[in-house]
């Protein structure tokens, strides 16, 4: 049984169990509820959404606030002394899929 959810501008392909890094969610929730969900699968039957599915749900659990890799912005001129270098660390929230809910 699977889903495709979106949340954070961007679609996951989630199971029971997995561990899916989302955009960053507010640091007070620990149980989180998707309600966009795309489409539905149970092995047998598939459901697509136009464009959601309003009696599929999704549930999970916040594990931890997570930063990503260090990405580098780097520019500069030739001859002219000119360079600048930005880093950024993007904010993640870790969740584990806990049950996907189909009525």
């Amino acid at each position: 049984m699977y889903a495709i959810i979106k949340t954070g501008g961007k679609q996951y392909r989630i199971e029971r169990g997995d561990i899916i890094h989302i955009e960053l969610l507010k640091e007070d929730e620990r149980q989180v509820e998707f309600k966009e969900v795309l489409f539905f699968s149970d092995g047998n039957h598939s459901i697509i959404g136009t464009p959601f599915l309003n009696k599929c749900l999704v549930k999970g659990e916040v594990l931890e606030q997570v930063k990503g890799p260090k990405v580098i912005a780097f520019k500069y001129k030739r001859r002219k002394n000119y360079r600048r270098k930005v880093g950024h660390r993007q904010k993640y929230s870790r969740v584990k899929i806990t049950d996907i809910v189909n009525s």
